[in-house]
């Protein structure tokens, strides 16, 4: 079988799975239909909801230690984050560089 025939047959395949969706959904309604009620008999009840107001405290800020030491923990976790992918990627580039390396050397 010749890559010429293999890609007429993969588009004959991709052509009759384009015809089997278009079918499948064809009848489907556009929209989204409102669902009806349960029983249509029985009023819909309102129940009342009792509104309690309280005093709120008022906002404080953290204090210096605590935005110091957010602001440290962030860079370090942003530091070894970057690490660790710069590592996974420069082994990848190496591991790609061989094998092409290689591949061109046979």
């Amino acid at each position: 079988m010749s890559v010429n025939e293999l890609t007429v047959q993969m588009a004959a395949v991709v052509g009759l799975a384009i015809v089997a969706l278009l079918l499948a959904g064809w009848r489907k309604t556009a929209r989204a239909q409102a669902r009806p009620q349960r029983d249509l008999t029985a009023p819909a009840r309102r129940v009342p909801y009792e509104v309690v107001e309280a005093v709120a405290a008022p906002y404080h800020r953290a204090g210096p230690v605590r935005r110091l030491w957010s602001a440290t923990a962030s860079t370090g976790l942003a530091v070894i984050i970057g690490a660790m992918i710069a590592t996974i990627t420069a082994f990848g580039l190496a591991f790609v560089v061989t094998t092409l390396t290689d591949l061109l050397k046979k």
